[in-house]
């Protein structure tokens, strides 16, 4: 009898799927933006989905996967991008879509299960005490909570809050370990930070506990510029109003916002760039005040002025922004690509006008204002019409040359997604909660392969991938 087949016996009672389609679908996520993943990764697939209901059951997989050596990978909605909950070598995928439960809400604070989804965690609190999570993805509808903190690192309200990294933007996590007899072990402040954008690979997080702030019905506003430097000048300008409420501010550079947002294309000519912001409600006669200011702004939609009727039409501005406007920009052009960048502060601004000018239509501008560090600045996740992986990968050479980090979604590996050296506390603790290196393979390459030469250029290939 196989391993597989006898932990279908020990897990008698619990949700498992070995249908190979359902499967398949369940051991992918939108490793597709990116035509590096796409080849690299397109045939992984697990071998069983387990959806564990409670923390007892994720311990009773947990256990019975390390006793018979069956990789371990744990899946939240799947709606990453770069192959995060991607099952390398196999094995189980642990779904923890059924442990969904919002656990407490008090003020300030809110305690969820792992795979809660993170707009319904909203509703819940909305409900209960109008407060809100500080930060989301713009998968706000699909993804879970768990699924954020292993993958994401910030997003919706990151203008006003930071990032997930930023100390007290996740409180607390609950993380089961893979050993014998798996622990269940509840961190906080400084030991956040061995699980938190780990992809999962050296604990399964079954529990969150997040800060709350007051909740609004946020006003979604477009901006029209004729220049798109003019829009970003304007867009870091108005992250600096001290006094204006955001929790969304991209500029997006012509003619991506009139091709790719179609719903809101009736607004937008197709020589304009446009600034999506969302703006609190009592904020919008400043935030009016302030645009009219700005001799070169038009104010080209507001969500207060539009009749219900209309506003049933049109997606939320969130889902106009981050790497909803890849998606929308691949269901026009599916050749296209993208780039994650960080614009330094303090002359993020400068940076980008070169980057702009150097790479003009062949890398369209889509900027990110956020909180980095205590300052504003803007990440870019810039559109890419890729043509090979060699030029991409001049692409990226050319703005790191210009001081201008990438965080690259065209790798799999969290060091090279953008540490590119080990997280020393993230692969101690691997070893104390993993010591088989049974979850999520393949995505720390310390662990993989301890003899790494970071600075050259050599990709990282799991051997697991190679007779593929």
């Amino acid at each position: 009898m196989s391993a597989i087949e006898t932990l279908k016996s020990e897990l008698a009672g619990l949700a498992l799927e070995d249908n190979p389609q359902i499967v398949r679908q369940k051991s992918r996520d939108f490793f597709w933006y990116s035509p590096v993943l796409k080849q690299q990764l397109d045939h992984v697939t697990a071998d069983l989905v387990v959806t564990p209901r409670t923390e007892a059951e994720v311990i009773r997989v947990l256990r019975a996967c390390y006793a018979l050596d069956i990789p371990v990978t744990t899946r939240g909605a799947g709606t990453g991008n770069y192959g995060q909950a991607m099952p390398l070598s196999g094995g189980v995928i642990l779904n923890l879509a059924d442990m969904n439960r919002v656990l407490s809400i008090r003020p300030g604070v809110v305690v969820a299960e792992a795979g809660a989804i993170i707009s319904k965690i909203d509703e819940e609190t909305r409900a209960h005490s109008g407060q809100e999570l500080r930060l989301h993805p713009s998968t706000y509808r699909t993804a879970t909570i768990g699924g954020f903190i292993a993958g994401g690192s910030g997003g919706v309200g990151s203008i006003s809050w930071g990032g997930l990294r930023d100390l007290g933007n996740v409180l607390s996590l609950k993380v089961v370990t893979m050993e014998a007899e798996p622990r269940v072990l509840h961190l906080k402040g400084a030991d956040l930070s061995r699980v938190m954008h780990a992809y999962g690979t050296n604990g399964v997080i079954t529990e969150v506990e997040m800060p709350l702030t007051a909740a609004y019905d946020w006003v979604d506003v477009l901006v029209g510029f004729d220049d798109f430097m003019d829009s970003v000048v304007y867009a870091d300008a108005l992250a600096n109003q001290d006094g204006i409420l955001l929790k969304q501010l991209a500029p997006v550079v012509a003619p991506l916002p009139h091709d790719y947002f179609l719903r809101h294309q009736k607004y937008i000519r197709r020589d304009q760039s446009v600034v999506v912001i969302m703006v609190a409600p009592f904020a919008m006669d400043a935030f009016a005040t302030f645009t009219a200011s700005q001799g070169r702004a038009s104010i080209l939609y507001r969500s207060d002025q539009a009749d219900e009727a209309t506003l049933k039409t049109l997606p939320p501005a969130y889902e106009l922004a981050w790497n909803h406007t890849t998606l929308r920009g691949l269901r026009v052009d599916p050749t296209i690509t993208y780039l994650q960048v960080l614009y330094p502060y303090p002359d993020q601004v400068e940076k980008v006008r070169r980057m702009t000018e150097l790479f003009g239509d062949e890398v369209p501008g889509h900027l990110e204002f956020v909180r980095f560090d205590g300052k504003i600045t803007c990440f870019g996740l810039p559109v890419v019409r890729y043509t090979t992986e060699a030029r991409l990968d001049e692409i990226i050479r050319l703005h790191e040359e210009a001081g201008c980090p990438i965080f690259n979604p065209h790798r799999y590996t969290l060091e090279e997604g953008g540490m590119k050296q080990t997280d020393a506390l993230q692969l101690a603790f691997k070893r104390e909660a993993d010591p088989k290196g049974l979850l999520n393979p393949g995505k720390m390459i310390a662990w993989e392969d301890p003899d790494y030469d970071f600075s050259s250029s050599k990709v990282f290939l799991f051997s697991g991938l190679t007779p593929a």
